[in-house]
């Protein structure tokens, strides 16, 4: 009788802690869920949304190359080579109707080398004159302080076309169109090429704002062909544009052109060609009939 009371007993204990496990259970798992989601609002709370953060990090940056890729370089200081619409080393010479606006000289060649224009001398001896320009035409053998000014006009005309060819900012587009740019739109920027340019007669855009500068570093010539035009459009202005050629510059005939040109040879321009800037030589500048103003 007592061993079954015990066996009783033991079966009522045994039924109470399997029931208390099944009660135990669900409890523990409710208690490590809990637990599971507090730690990973914690590490959130730690380093919120880095997703989110890398998108706004990326788009900041792709914002920074969009504005640097739109940057253009500051416009280049000719300083008193920039008081000239033509200056040369080795002369200039015209023929045909010719209008020019503005200074021109020559340095160190004498002004006898500066033909075609029926030049008068003024009173002071220190620069001459001409109808075909409206300016002062000066040489290194006038009356100072015409020589000096000459020297130092002709000094900074180097210095510029130096400098320009060693810009390395902003970055260089290099080799653009393989070198002819006919029928296309240029941007502000500084361009590269270790060869010539050649602008057919479809002529090229240029499109900018009015304080937007390109400058072209050619490292042969510069060849615009017959009845071409350089458009400018955006309010870009010919005085923001320089065309620095290590080799000659040639503009075919009726050419309508627009920039600086800063060149290490010669310069010359055909019949009926017409050019918005200035002519910058370190030797010849040849015009027949043709209007330059800057």
């Amino acid at each position: 009788m007592s061993k079954n009371r015990h066996l009783i007993e033991n079966s009522i204990q045994g039924f109470h802690a399997r029931s208390n496990f099944k009660v135990l259970v669900p409890v523990c798992s409710i208690v490590l869920l809990l637990f599971v989601l507090t730690t990973a609002c914690n590490k959130e709370s730690s380093n919120p949304s880095p997703d989110v953060s890398l998108s706004a990090n990326q788009a900041l940056s792709a914002t920074a190359v969009n504005a640097s890729s739109s940057i253009s370089p500051a416009p280049l200081n000719l300083r008193t080579a920039g008081n000239f619409t033509i200056l040369s080393e080795t002369g200039i010479s015209t023929t045909g109707v010719t209008a020019i606006k503005g200074d021109i000289g020559v340095s160190p060649i004498s002004s006898t080398a500066i033909t075609g224009f029926g030049l008068v001398m003024d009173a002071t001896n220190q620069f001459s004159a001409t109808p075909i320009v409206t300016g002062k035409v000066y040489g290194p053998n006038y009356a100072p302080p015409t020589p000096s000014k000459m020297t130092t006009a002709v000094s900074d005309m180097k210095t510029a076309f130096t400098t320009a060819n060693g810009l390395i900012f902003p970055a260089p587009i290099v080799q653009k169109y393989a070198g002819n740019i006919s029928g296309q739109t240029l941007h502000p920027g500084l361009y590269k090429w270790s060869t010539g340019v050649l602008i057919t007669n479809v002529g090229v855009v240029l499109s900018g704002g009015p304080n937007d500068v390109w400058v072209f570093q050619i490292a042969q010539n510069l060849t615009v062909n017959n009845g071409a035009t350089i458009t400018l459009k955006g309010g870009a202005q010919a005085k923001n544009i320089f065309w620095v050629v290590s080799g000659k510059a040639t503009l075919g005939t009726t050419v309508n052109f627009s920039g600086n040109i800063l060149s290490k040879t010669l310069i010359s321009l055909n019949t009926g060609a017409k050019v918005t800037g200035k002519l910058l030589a370190q030797t010849a500048v040849t015009l027949i009939a043709n209007t330059v103003h800057p």
